[in-house]
């Protein structure tokens, strides 16, 4: 393609050849959308590339260092290439693009497996979860405050309750909570964002309830500090350090606080379970916690503890189509070094 090409669309309405500019379009755009047609209007386009024009006095490739002196006349005319013209065509609605059916099969494939898997979780057979070493030391954790007569912090991460990490970290919560009741351990819930608040609070009330220790629970359990990110920060710091708690939970989406929290704590000597799926803060709370989820273990944490048999189905069904979907990646792999093209297309989304 020569420098400064481009290619000029335009449109007529046959059977005449009135051409209308439409659009440039730069070279490297495999695909331009007309959107001001008519539907049921017939059309045909012509696609040209065009040269832009050479200034007046600029060098002409070649000329620079020869002794030539450059062109002072008037710029070249723009160059044309041949047109190419398309057969009439016409737009109209459309219901279904079958260019995207493999996206409809994927969905209503796996739907089906998710909903299977919870069924099956339902009829009360067992499903396998992998053990998860953070998740085991949570009642070890808070045994050990038992013993030493001291608080367990739970920190619920930043964010509202619009965040699916934060959803997370209450599920957890409430595994706590319940281990706190039937300990009789005293629970420290400090919150930044007040919807957070709100829901860690029903969680605890919930979890003390269902343990049968309503007598043991007070609201001051679940408290809020403040909006501020590191007047946060500060405030629970403090505590910890005055408080000494023998464990803290640092479960949700954290930011620039998280290694702040994490090193406070770690200095008070408590074990420290930590977990967030986003990657820019895992290696602070791995470096300084002592169990950390990470990724995905933060969303499986919910079934693993509590059994639930929707959680439990849901997780199997994803397990499901994500090695339904390796199998099929290597598939095309193997297919793609064999010449078949296939698998690949099959895959392609439009």
């Amino acid at each position: 393609m020569p420098e400064g090409a481009v290619f000029d669309v335009r449109r007529a309405e046959p059977p005449a050849y009135d051409w209308q500019e439409v659009a440039t379009v730069d070279p490297g755009v495999g695909r331009y959308v007309d959107a001001s047609v008519q539907d049921g209007s017939v059309y045909r386009y012509e696609i040209r590339v065009r040269v832009a024009a050479t200034p007046a006095g600029a060098e002409t490739p070649g000329a620079a260092g020869t002794g030539l002196e450059p062109p002072t006349a008037a710029a070249a005319p723009a160059a044309m290439g041949a047109a190419v013209v398309s057969d009439p065509v016409a737009s109209h609605d459309n219901w279904f693009r079958a260019a995207r059916a493999n996206s409809l099969v994927a969905t209503v494939l796996f739907t089906v497996i998710i909903l299977s898997s919870i069924a099956y979780a339902r009829s009360g057979k067992n499903i396998f979860i992998r053990r998860i070493a953070g998740l085991n030391a949570v009642d070890e954790a808070i045994g050990r405050a038992t013993e030493l007569g001291k608080k367990v912090f739970y920190i619920p991460g930043s964010q509202s309750m619009d965040d699916i990490q934060t959803v997370a970290s209450i599920a957890i919560l409430g595994h706590v909570a319940r281990a706190t009741a039937r300990y009789g351990t005293d629970l420290d819930v400090p919150n930044k964002d007040p919807l957070t608040f709100v829901s860690a609070r029903e969680a605890v009330r919930s979890a003390y309830l269902s343990e049968g220790r309503p007598d043991l629970f007070r609201e001051e359990m679940v408290n809020y500090v403040t909006y501020d990110q590191f007047a946060y920060t500060a405030a629970v710091s403090a505590r910890m350090v005055r408080e000494k708690p023998a464990a803290i939970f640092l479960i949700g989406y954290f930011f620039a606080e998280s290694l702040i929290l994490a090193e406070t704590g770690q200095s008070t000597g408590a074990i420290q379970i930590a977990g967030q799926a986003d990657p820019t803060q895992l290696p602070f709370f791995v470096a300084t916690c002592d169990y950390t989820l990470i990724g995905e273990e933060l969303y499986a944490a919910g079934a693993y503890l509590t059994r639930e048999p929707v959680l439990l189905g849901s997780m199997r069904g994803q397990d499901i189509a994500k090695a339904i979907l390796i199998l099929i990646g290597i598939s095309g792999i193997i297919a793609v070094s064999l010449g078949v093209q296939g698998i690949p297309e099959m895959l392609l989304t439009r």
